[in-house]
């Protein structure tokens, strides 16, 4: 910060210029919002520690300005710095060159360094002791920064960084040594939950050395006009209290509003947020109401639900020790695979959806659904290479909500189902399928997730979290759903980096409870409960075999009619 002769902050404002909106040639004089960012910085240097910010953006703030000042600074008046700036495009890293080159262009006779290149997006100044280097460079361009040494790096735009990013920017912070003298800044506009929110959230809760800097909309000394005969609305006055804003501020804020964000308030938030929570749920591409999630999270953390009524897992007695061929026997006991919100309740029908370890996973999940009420009422999470003990934990939970419907994906592993069969698990899903060779219409178990079934199972899934969300107790669930997006081709995908693993068991125990009744079986008091008349339509228009099934099913009524 304070290498060379002069003060940083004198260095910035009194040599270097930068375009204004007007595109005219102006002193760099810094506003409120890099102020805010330089004072956070100068403090970390003297501190003596190196400098490390995470900056959340909204909209011509002027942060990465200020960064490339301070970058060129450092680099421009003495040898041996080496700088890297990296962005999320082409377009950004060509924009960030010629600021770079524009600061050079105009620095003071007196103060310019011989420029030895100026090519290939690098700057490099000639020093009596060694060359000094600002090199800009585009993510996803190759293994950059693996090679290199840098003192300073800028971070541009991390959120927009392509899908490996979190491997990338991990080589180029290995690139940076942990020393005083060096400098690394992270900024971006927000992009919904990933990585990016992840290193933010780290910064806010001090389980990194990243100072995290945001600046609100209203911080911007230029965002306020003129508000003579302005009315403020009952959303208006409530922002003015909260916030302690200026009706000039609000009359820019319609102004915007309206001329710049399509009247839509949800651009007017992503764009220019008033808080941090606030950047990122309005931003990126959800499948799901992320402000209706993040809400029923924060009650589930206000209200102490954070913790399930239970956690456990399930030890069990077998017929043979060896050969394992029948459960005897089981009993819950400690662990951590299973999730319970509600434990079984005599007669009520249950759901299960399983989600096994496909590509790039390493994860088995399993969810349990009351399919009367489609409350969500347990979870199994594993970590596994192997999908026995899954199987195993997932054929007692079965068991011990009611011999629940269990339905298994079997996209990438049907060991789970075989299993269930072997063990003799008395209902599993069945899907149905006609085969062209035969003419007849096939039934297997298990859940295919396809091109036809994949969208299916998501609308309903949307349906039920924007709709329903009270029926959702398990926040790693939740919060899936909050990393779960639309990619640049518009298909619903986790985040990367980010599973979907619990989120797709939900789907999949949503999607099947057609086959599992939906009303108790006992009343109140433990009886019977009476069959419908379409429940005993069913039955009578069935053949045998599917009577059997029914009477599995449904239990035996009270009266026959």
């Amino acid at each position: 910060m304070n290498n060379g002769v002069i003060n940083t902050k004198v260095f910035i404002e009194r040599y270097l210029k930068i375009r204004d909106k007007r595109a005219q040639l102006i002193d760099f004089k810094m506003n409120a919002a890099q102020m805010k960012l330089y004072d956070a910085i100068a403090e970390q240097y003297r501190n003596g520690k190196p400098i490390r910010a995470i900056i959340l953006k909204a909209r011509q703030m002027g942060f990465s300005t200020l960064t490339e000042g301070m970058i060129f600074k450092d680099t421009a008046t003495q040898a041996n710095i080496s700088s890297g700036i990296v962005t999320h495009e082409i377009a950004a890293t060509n924009n960030l060159f010629r600021m770079s080159k524009r600061y050079y262009e105009h620095l003071d006779a007196s103060l310019k360094p011989p420029l030895l290149a100026s090519n290939a997006k690098e700057l490099v100044f000639g020093f009596a002791d060694g060359n000094s280097s600002i090199k800009c460079m585009t993510a996803g361009n190759g293994s950059i920064g693996r090679s290199d040494t840098f003192q300073n790096l800028h971070i541009s735009e991390y959120a927009f960084w392509p899908k490996d990013k979190a491997d990338i920017l991990t080589g180029l912070l290995q690139a940076v040594p942990n020393e005083p003298n060096t400098m690394v800044v992270i900024e971006s506009t927000a992009n919904g939950y990933e990585d990016f929110k992840d290193i933010w959230d780290a910064a806010v809760a001090g389980e990194n050395d990243f100072i995290p800097v945001f600046c609100a909309w209203w911080e911007h000394a230029e965002y306020t006009m003129p508000a003579e005969g302005l009315k403020l609305t009952k959303e208006e006055r409530k922002m003015k209290e909260t916030y302690g804003l200026s009706e000039g501020q609000l009359a820019w804020r319609r102004w915007c509003l309206k001329n710049n964000c399509r009247g839509s308030e949800d651009i007017f938030r992503q764009e220019y947020p008033s808080c941090p929570d606030e950047a990122f749920l309005m931003s990126g591409r959800p499948v799901f109401d992320n402000r209706r999630v993040m809400e029923r999270i924060a009650g589930l953390e206000r209200k102490q639900e954070k913790k399930p009524f239970r956690e456990g897992s399930f030890r069990i007695r077998w017929h043979d020790a060896q050969s394992k061929d029948r459960i005897d026997s089981f009993t819950l006991g400690r662990g951590r695979d299973i999730r319970f919100y509600s434990m079984p309740k005599e007669g009520v029908p249950y759901v299960i959806g399983a989600d096994t370890k496909g590509e790039g996973k390493d994860f088995y999940a399993a969810t349990v659904l009351d399919n009367s009420t489609g409350e969500r009422v347990a979870t199994l999470h594993m970590q596994l290479n192997e999908s026995k003990p899954f199987t195993e934990q997932l054929y007692c939970l079965g068991k011990y909500y009611n011999d629940a419907l269990i339905g298994v994906e079997m996209n990438f592993n049907t060991a789970p189902i075989e299993e269930l069969q072997r063990l003799r698990y008395p209902r599993q899903y069945v899907r149905r399928r006609y085969d062209d060779y035969k003419k007849t219409i096939e039934e297997k178990y298990g859940w295919k997730t396809d091109g036809n079934t994949r969208p299916l199972i998501i609308d309903r899934e949307v349906d039920a979290v924007n709709n329903h969300v009270e029926l959702f107790h398990d926040i790693p669930t939740l919060r899936e759903a909050l990393t779960f997006v639309y990619d640049d081709g518009g298909r619903p995908d986790a985040i990367a980096g980010k599973h979907d693993d619990l989120l797709f068991s939900d789907m999949i125990a949503n999607e099947i409870r057609s086959q599992q009744r939906t009303t108790r079986n006992v009343d109140e008091q433990g009886r019977r409960a009476e069959w419908t008349e379409d429940m005993f339509e069913d039955y009578r228009g069935a053949d045998e075999d599917g009577k059997k099934r029914l009477l599995k099913l449904w239990g035996e009524p009270k009266k026959w009619r």
